[in-house]
């Protein structure tokens, strides 16, 4: 692996490939260090969409080192190695004690494996024991999927206790189950050397699966040649096989280039709201003004409607660190209220259609991207009859209801209407923070109303 060099003039020169990323200053020593599934991409993006992180050194890179890698897993790895040797200036400044990923490995006849925030721990609270650490990680997500892969070709041990009797890991062919190996020593009288045979079998299995978490991946494949061909030798046909699908494992995932883009894309749908609430109700664009609708009265006394708006917002939770998501926000400034004129008796639907005729006579009021109303079919329909004979094509927004018996949410872009509880749990909270929020705002100048009509008694 070899670091290439470039000027951060020349970032059409990145290669679209995984691998990891240095920044320089006019020093030789770095600045910060990642990774990227996609060099070119990735390292454009800290120039031409800065985050709060990335305004604090930008204008100081003079210099960009890079290594094109195969895979995502090499990636992950290299960038624990590099900012551990050169322990870059911005990576340390962002890093707290939840920032940044370990690997644990106790030091145990059965080793267990976990993941930890916190390597300064330097012993197993419940036996005292010295534990390994590897790291640091960055991505906490990518590094579990890739634990997770490694642990099909090397199984191993996650749990503090050893329980009374095999768990579903075992079945999953994922943990040696040393409880299933005590037990039946006791029960069926195992021989003990058959028992030590097993415990070094594990063992080796971890000191390989240190070796891929360290980089040492391409001394391991050796290892495993070699061991494959001894194995064979001795005519221990059913572990030399085993060896060797270990190889072609290792093979198939340092290959495997889905690992860190599959976790990101997860992680960007769930910190953006809106490209999700997009997805799942089939828009025609990221909603990034929601306007919603409700009708409040008592016996067609006082009757009011109310109109919301909430904002697609980016919200940063710490300057210092890279982690912002886009939530959907009240604007209270743009909050409207209606006290009902035309509609004399209890009508919602009628009451609907005049508070949204309404408010389409104000054009100077911005156009929302999704139209929320509370109630079923019918408060659906009413809304797209004021909005189609009154909005112009090109401008007209989505629109959405949810009844309240059995939560369904019909969507004018749907012929079938969606169960809430089966979308996602970020889409279903929005859709519940609107519907709570028009119903408050409608209650609350309802009794403004109620309480001025009894004074004046």
């Amino acid at each position: 692996m070899k670091l290439e060099y470039l000027k951060s003039s020349q970032l059409n020169l990145l290669p679209e490939q995984p691998g990891t990323y240095i920044f320089y200053a006019a020093k030789k020593s770095p600045l910060y260090i990642g990774k990227a599934t996609n060099l070119r991409e990735r390292v454009k993006n800290h120039f031409q969409q800065p985050t709060y992180k990335d305004n604090l050194f930008i204008n100081k890179v003079k210099k960009i080192g890079f290594i094109p890698l195969e895979s995502d897993i090499e990636a992950l790895i290299l960038e624990s190695q590099l900012i551990k040797k050169y322990q870059p200036k911005f990576n340390i400044l962002f890093r707290d004690d939840k920032k940044y990923f370990y690997v644990g490995i106790t030091n145990e006849d059965w080793p267990r494996v976990f993941i930890t925030h916190q390597p300064c721990l330097k012993t197993y609270k419940l036996k005292n024991l010295k534990t390994d650490y590897i790291g640091p990680f960055t991505d906490g997500g990518a590094l579990k999927q890739t634990l997770k892969i490694l642990r099909k070709i090397f199984p191993y041990r996650t749990c503090k206790v050893l329980p009374k009797r095999p768990c579903l890991w075992y079945q999953l062919s994922r943990c040696p189950a040393p409880c299933l190996i005590e037990k039946e020593s006791k029960i069926r009288r195992i021989l003990k050397k058959e028992t030590d045979v097993r415990k070094k079998g594990y063992k080796k299995d971890i000191r390989k699966f240190k070796s891929i978490l360290k980089g040492e991946r391409e001394r391991l494949a050796l290892t495993l040649e070699k061991e494959m061909k001894k194995m064979a030798k001795l005519e221990e046909f059913e572990r030399a096989e085993r060896i060797k699908e270990q190889i072609e494992s290792l093979k198939r995932i340092f290959s495997h280039k889905r690992i860190l883009t599959e976790v990101l894309q997860r992680k960007n749908r769930r910190e953006n709201i809106g490209v999700l609430l997009k997805e799942v109700l089939g828009l025609p664009k990221t909603p990034q003004r929601i306007e919603g609708y409700d009708i409040s009265n008592i016996k067609a006394k006082e009757m009011v409607g109310s109109m919301v708006v909430l904002k697609l917002s980016r919200i940063c939770t710490n300057e210092y660190t890279n982690f912002c998501e886009y939530k959907y926000t009240p604007d209270k400034s743009q909050y409207r209220k209606f006290k009902i004129k035309t509609v004399k008796r209890q009508n919602d639907i009628a009451c609907l259609k005049e508070i949204i005729k309404r408010r389409l006579f104000h054009k100077e009021w911005k156009l929302p991207d999704l139209i929320f109303v509370d109630g079923g079919k019918a408060q659906l329909n009413a809304a797209k009859e004021v909005i189609d004979s009154n909005w112009k094509e090109r401008l007209k927004p989505s629109i959405i209801s949810l009844a309240k018996k059995k939560n369904l949410l019909y969507n004018i872009n749907s012929r079938n209407p969606f169960l809430l509880d089966k979308l996602p749990k970020e889409v279903k909270m929005a859709i519940l923070h609107l519907r709570d929020e028009s119903h408050r705002f409608a209650i609350f100048y309802h009794k403004i109303l109620r309480e001025k009509h009894l004074f004046s008694l």
